[in-house]
């Protein structure tokens, strides 16, 4: 590893503890909802495994070197996994203590606020015809969006598949050749021309897409969103059922990563329109579901 500066483990408990405790849980949430696994966050940080481990569980000290290379990897300002805003600009703060201590409700308000204030001009109305499902692989995304746009007569578009042929490779090469950044760059550059080529249409989008806030947020004010979930024990049912068994090789604790992947985004994929389960549905069963709650909601128009 090209960075194995020492993470100086504390002799005894010291008032720096609970800071360290919630350091080592930033940086677990992050990689969850980045859905890295320790092992792939080592190799894309030069950070050993056993550091990281020392790291997430708030026994080690890192070095500033150490938390950078964390962060580049994890694609986010070291303010952000550190806890430290007062970097950020005095309207920042000022509107961060406007909004401190606030519910979730209103949160919820002062997001949706926000999102108008500043959105397009002809856009807060016109978000209903356009159609995106969010949330784990394996949630039915795909098939029953497929189904879904078919019933509507409306397009269907797979995200993945736009940032493939913008990128001129497989999503996988581009993780792989040029790195996570340059794969949120192709993300959202798809978003765009998708949104902007078609007022009515599906689209099925990467699990990922909630790691980058301005990716969704932009999914957010231009698509009537649907998070389809299911149980994390279905999740990977289904993508193994299909023959993708990756998530399983060399990973014994695969299902661990899954749940805290899914607790990690969950929060975020809460920000769609609606949810619809498709635990244990059939495919039908699931179809109906999805297009009599999509039907039923004042915010989607019918095509």
């Amino acid at each position: 590893m090209k960075n194995d500066l020492p993470l100086l483990v504390a002799d005894a408990p010291t008032a720096r503890d609970g800071y360290l405790q919630e350091l080592g849980e930033r940086a677990r949430s992050l990689r969850a909802r980045r859905g890295l696994t320790r092992r792939s966050l080592a190799q894309a940080s030069g950070v050993s495994e056993r550091h990281l481990a020392n790291l997430e569980s708030g026994v080690g000290n890192a070095s500033a070197l150490v938390l950078r290379d964390v962060a580049s990897a994890l694609g986010c300002e070291i303010a952000e996994l550190v806890g430290d805003s007062s970097a950020q600009s005095a309207e920042w703060l000022m509107i961060r203590d406007v909004l401190r201590e606030r519910d979730e409700a209103e949160l919820r308000r002062a997001h949706a606020a926000l999102t108008a204030l500043f959105a397009e001009p002809a856009t807060v109305d016109d978000r209903g015809g356009r159609i995106a499902l969010v949330g784990l692989r394996g949630a039915g995304k795909s098939s029953l969006g497929r189904a879904l746009a078919q019933r509507r007569g409306c397009p269907f578009i797979e995200l993945n598949q736009e940032i493939e042929r913008l990128a001129g490779c497989s999503v996988t090469e581009v993780h792989a050749l040029l790195g996570p950044d340059a794969y949120r760059r192709y993300e959202r550059r798809a978003l765009n021309e998708v949104v902007g080529e078609h007022a009515h249409v599906v689209i099925a989008t990467p699990g990922g897409i909630v790691s980058d806030t301005t990716t969704f947020n932009r999914l957010l004010s231009r698509c009537y969103t649907v998070w389809l979930n299911a149980s994390p024990e279905e999740h990977m049912a289904r993508v193994i059922a299909q023959g993708d068994r990756r998530p399983m090789q060399g990973n014994r604790e695969a299902m661990d990563d899954l749940k805290r992947i899914l607790d990690a985004r969950a929060k975020f994929y809460r920000k769609a329109d609606i949810e619809v389960s498709t635990a244990g549905l059939t495919f039908e069963s699931a179809l109906d579901a999805l297009d009599v709650a999509i039907s039923s909601s004042s915010g989607a128009k019918n095509v």
